[in-house]
């Protein structure tokens, strides 16, 4: 029987994408892209979500593109301006969940600088009970770790347990430690398919 839900917040809950900082800023999508993609990429990005405070962050990048010194910087001095909306939909489902299920339950790769800023301003963070951060666990998903985590610090039992992604790999880490697990795609796709898995309960 489920009991537990837990939510992944980027791509699942709110938007994020550097594009909505940096298209205005290069003014010239090729070289966008290429900062994106090459300079201040998501494997960069992965850094700091484990831990890795942005100041010693951005002065690596910084050594490694010096070309591009002012836009890195950028990211860290405006990096509220990557922040999109919430996702449509999302604030309702959490909130009719909360009906059934009173606690709900956040597992993010999420730099722990930046993270308190996005729960204070978005109202869909109110409906999140309990949270583990991977910026404070210098743990990252799909590490089976992390999972566990959540799991022993709020007892949960991951058959109990349905996690929900927008990442596969992360989907994949939280099926592998036994827990019940559904790709986001958008709140309307999620409903169905949650409410046909609790429905099975």
């Amino acid at each position: 029987m489920i009991k537990n839900i837990i939510f992944d917040f980027g791509g699942v809950l709110v938007d994020w994408n550097p594009h909505y900082l940096f298209d205005s800023y290069f003014n010239d999508m090729e070289k966008c892209n290429y900062f994106i993609e090459n300079v201040c990429n998501t494997e960069w990005n992965a850094q700091m979500d484990k831990g890795k405070p942005f100041d010693v962050a951005v002065k690596e990048r910084i050594a490694e593109f010096p070309e591009f010194e002012e836009a890195i910087r950028l990211y860290q001095s405006e990096w509220m301006k990557t922040m999109g909306e919430e996702i449509p939909g999302m604030y309702e489902l959490i909130k009719s969940l909360k009906e059934k299920y009173p606690v709900i339950y956040g597992l993010t790769n999420w730099s722990n600088e930046t993270f308190p800023m996005v729960q204070k301003v978005y109202r869909i963070f109110s409906l999140i009970d309990n949270i583990v951060c991977s910026g404070d666990e210098k743990l990252l998903k799909p590490d089976p770790a992390i999972y566990r985590t959540l799991l022993e610090r709020y007892n949960l039992e991951a058959e109990e347990s349905v996690f929900i992604d927008d990442n596969i790999n992360n989907v994949k880490g939280a099926r592998d430690m036994g827990m019940k697990s559904i790709r986001f795609v958008n709140a309307e796709q999620l409903s169905k398919e949650l409410n046909d898995l609790l429905n099975q309960e």
